[in-house]
């Protein structure tokens, strides 16, 4: 997949903070919102992201910053917008925070609700708005509205008036929108700090960033905060440690070493994609992982993803470690002529990607810079692109279903930066509108978020406790590989035609969507999916031979058995298993090895729940059965 948004930011931008600066959730910030990186004058003027509620959290971002001025009146104002679930804003002061200045901070905030204070908008003219902010020593400031002034000067347009809110007497650069007045903030609470480069530049000043959340309700609020510290508990990179599934280590940062439990629901997953792309006639393919720069720049990635490419120089030649597969493919596709008869072709990768994110920004599976997806480029007729998008669509349903979640799809249209001949783009969208309006079920419409080279459809989930994932995506290239790689077929008359390319993921990174799962499921997955999926608990040391015998019987069914061997007492055993997650445990004891029976004890059963004792023979039939179901409960 070309798709560089593949890969959900985690994280936040920049570095950690300054020595002595409140670290401690620093962390869970970054996972709790997804704070985006701004760069450019218009975006560090953009309060928020469109929810309803961003207008309150703009507001509460104001009101905290009102707080930090009052309580440091050296500070340097950097930008507090609105993101998703909270607001943060970025602040240069003269010493780092530490954890009872957050509770000084709420406090004046409380004040300044209190006094109700009316936002007012005001504007100034470019000039008066560049004296106030130079008089008031907020560097920040000026240099945003000196952007702002060169930018319109380039355009040849005149610099629009500065707009500024102010509440109290507080003053602050700002575009909008607000709540009527301080007293319409709901209650908020302030979560973290975290250090941020200014524009997320690396370059520029470190800042220190303070999120915070704000609801309509009391209720609301302590929702978010139960949810909150139910994410944390569930946090995939805590998890991964404690079921021993994978680890990270700074021999090769951003890229995870999978333990063999993990390796399992690896394998797993795979398994079960490679069985459905069986049924749907696809054709696994391998392709290198180190490409010369020529076929980038062919492609077109050369010129718009480079700087997310690891480099490397081999006999005075550019080669770089491949961020993705699809043009690798072509090369696949043109080694023979095609027929219309051919078509459609589906080739299936699990090609081993690298992408050179900031270390800033990696956060355990979910932002890495090694990753494998479960790839696919399938190549059709114009006639063929409805119904296999319609089938793609149901790909992406059955594949959900087996973890219980429910997709969602959103259209992205074609982006300012896009390549290739207008009319193909048209044509494409056209074509991919149309299939998704055949398919069925409601979507949105993304303007202007597709990729360089083709529209896309994007999925989105969300997991257990709320929270929205991008997953999957589909692309239909009239453009990148079918224009820039010459592609062609032979039709019904004897005349060469271009074919459509569908770029596709559907677990998308299998890092990332294994990250997700351990949070989603908090690491108890269903019996199909679980690294182990029972432990067999001999009672005493001379029931460990019945128990390996068990093992084996179990084992031959295709199920992923343990044998606790250990000293630990019987309930002990129980306990361990418990806290690994394990969804059966088999107790062995004399009456059991005598009648050749288990007794199947269930993951969280309750005290004094009842057991099945089974037959070996029916053990197994119960357990095959049911994790050959993959389904979820």
């Amino acid at each position: 997949m070309a798709d560089v948004k593949q890969q959900q930011a985690a994280g936040m931008a920049g570095a950690a903070p300054d020595d002595g600066a409140v670290v401690t959730d620093a962390a869970d910030a970054a996972e709790d919102f997804v704070a985006p990186e701004r760069g450019s004058a218009e975006e560090l003027l953009d309060a928020g992201a469109g929810d309803p509620l961003d207008p309150m959290r703009h507001s509460a971002a104001h009101v905290m910053a009102e707080a930090v001025m009052d309580l440091f009146p050296v500070t340097k104002l950097g930008i507090g917008p609105a993101i998703q679930d909270g607001f943060y804003y970025d602040f240069q002061l003269d010493r780092p925070l530490r954890p009872d200045d957050l509770a000084a901070i709420e406090a004046r905030m409380a004040g300044s609700v209190a006094a109700d204070h009316p936002f007012v908008r005001r504007e100034l003219s470019p000039e008066e708005g560049r004296a106030f902010f130079a008089e008031h020593d907020q560097p920040f400031k000026v240099e945003i509205l000196d952007d702002l002034a060169a930018k319109a000067k380039a355009d040849g347009t005149p610099m629009p008036p500065t707009s500024v809110y102010e509440h109290g007497d507080f003053v602050d650069l700002c575009k909008g929108p607000h709540v009527e007045s301080t007293g319409k903030i709901g209650p908020f609470k302030l979560l973290a700090v975290a250090g941020a480069y200014w524009r997320g530049d690396e370059k520029r000043p470190m800042l220190q960033r303070i999120y915070g959340t704000v609801w309509p309700t009391q209720e609301e609020l302590e929702q978010y905060q139960w949810r909150r510290a139910e994410a944390k508990k569930r946090d995939h990179r805590k998890l991964g440690i404690q079921l021993d599934l994978f680890s990270f280590h700074d021999v090769s940062p951003g890229s995870a070493f999978w333990h063999p439990k993990g390796q399992k629901i690896w394998r797993t997953l795979e398994g079960a994609m490679r069985e459905l792309q069986d049924r749907r006639g696809y054709q696994e393919v391998s392709t290198p992982i180190l490409v010369h720069k020529k076929l980038w720049e062919q492609s077109g990635h050369w010129a718009n993803y480079d700087d997310n490419m690891f480099r490397v120089e081999v006999e005075n030649q550019t080669f770089s470690l491949k961020p993705m597969n699809c043009p690798e493919s072509t090369f696949i596709y043109r080694s023979r002529l095609r027929s219309y008869r051919d078509l459609p072709i589906r080739y299936s990768e699990y090609g081993r990607l690298h992408r050179n994110e900031r270390s800033g920004t990696l956060s355990g599976l979910t932002r890495v810079r090694q990753f494998i997806q479960d790839d696919a480029h399938i190549y059709v007729r114009p006639d063929q692109l409805a119904d296999e998008i319609e089938a793609l669509l149901g790909e992406v349903r059955e594949a959900y279903s087996w973890v219980g979640l429910e997709p969602r799809f959103a259209f992205a249209t074609k982006p300012d930066k896009a390549i290739g001949d207008p009319a193909l783009w048209e044509r494409a969208e056209a074509l991919v509108k149309a299939a998704l309006d055949r398919a069925g079920g409601d979507y949105v419409i993304k303007p202007k978020d597709g990729t360089f080279y083709a529209p896309k459809i994007d999925i989105y989930i969300d997991d257990a406790l709320g929270r929205e994932w991008q997953m999957a995506t589909i692309q239909a290239d009239l453009v990148m590989l079918p224009e820039r790689f010459d592609l062609s077929y032979i039709d019904e008359s004897g005349q060469p035609q271009r074919p459509i390319a569908i770029h596709r993921a559907i677990y998308g990174s299998l890092e990332r969507f294994i990250g997700i799962l351990v949070e989603h499921f908090a690491g108890a997955f269903p019996l199909w999916l679980a690294p182990v999926q029972a432990v067999i608990i001999p009672i005493a040391d001379r029931h460990i031979e019945a128990a390996q015998e068990l093992a084996g019987v179990l084992g031959a069914r295709g199920l992923r058995i343990e044998v606790d061997g250990s000293d630990n007492r019987m309930q002990n055993k129980i306990r361990v298993a418990q806290e690994q997650k394990v969804p059966y445990m088999i107790v062995l004891g004399d009456r059991e090895i005598e009648a050749r029976e288990g007794t199947l004890r269930r993951r969280g059963a309750e005290k004094g729940e009842p057991q099945e004792t089974l037959g070996w023979d029916a053990l197994a039939d119960r357990l095959s059965a049911e994790s050959s179901e993959r389904r979820v409960g």
